[in-house]
């Protein structure tokens, strides 16, 4: 019964996503208009009406602990949902790397551009681009988000290794990274039995800043996923 549950749970989470997105819509085109910063700062607080919308819909309410600005953040990654949650509930303006094949999807991919640095990790121009674009996110005064594990994490570990990306970034602007833990992302959508969801309440929690100086990006890398890495496990 779990399971059947789960995918009409699924099948309303999809129809809820694009419904819920409707009455904002009009909002985000018109938001093209708009000069930067105001154009981002609209979009933020505009997604964030949305999610909080969406996840109430969807029985999954979101509780944010901590917070701080214009940070490198780094999040966890364990379902397709936690990029349009992770951008909404930062707490300030901000971009989300993002992969651009989700630019095909119709309708989403509006709110998905606005709100991503976005990159074909299969061309070496477009990881270039993408870096400099990131540097330049930073340099407004916003945050800049990156899933250091680069994929979904499918593992019954907490956190699979980090690759370097985030780290270099935070070293090269001398910007503080934020570490920030996404709880139960994987109950509401797991990876197996696939195309399934269940309401579930979903946490977002900012741990303190870890500070560039004294650091490489290797051994900024290790110290936050090994923050991260006991946090998560201390409070799973």
């Amino acid at each position: 019964m779990k399971k059947i549950f789960g995918h009409i749970w699924a099948v309303w989470g999809i129809i809820w996503f694009t419904v819920s997105l409707i009455p904002y819509l009009p909002l985000i085109i018109i938001t093209r208009f708009f000069a930067e910063p105001t154009k981002s700062n609209i979009f933020y607080q505009i997604s964030r009406w949305w999610m909080y919308l969406f996840l109430y819909g969807v029985g999954c309410p979101i509780r944010i602990k901590g917070k701080g600005e214009n940070y490198v953040v780094t999040a966890n990654h364990n379902a397709f949902m936690d990029v349009p949650i992770t951008s909404p509930f930062i707490p300030g303006t901000n971009k989300t790397i993002a992969k651009k094949d989700f630019m095909k999807i119709p309708v989403f991919n509006l709110v998905y551009e606005r709100g991503s640095v976005l990159i074909d990790r299969k061309s070496e121009a477009s990881r270039r681009k993408g870096y400099e674009d990131m540097k330049a996110v930073l340099a407004k005064g916003w945050h800049m988000c990156i899933y250091p594990e680069g994929t979904r994490n499918k593992t019954n570990e907490p956190l699979q290794p980090f690759k370097d990306g985030a780290f270099r970034l935070a070293i090269e602007t001398n910007k503080a990274v934020i570490p920030a833990l996404l709880f139960n992302t994987k109950k509401a959508q797991p990876h197996y039995p696939s195309f399934t969801f269940y309401p579930t309440i979903i946490e977002m929690h900012f741990l303190e800043p870890i500070a560039t100086q004294g650091h490489d990006a290797t051994s900024l890398k290790n110290a936050v996923w090994q923050v991260m890495h006991d946090y998560y496990i201390a409070n799973a």
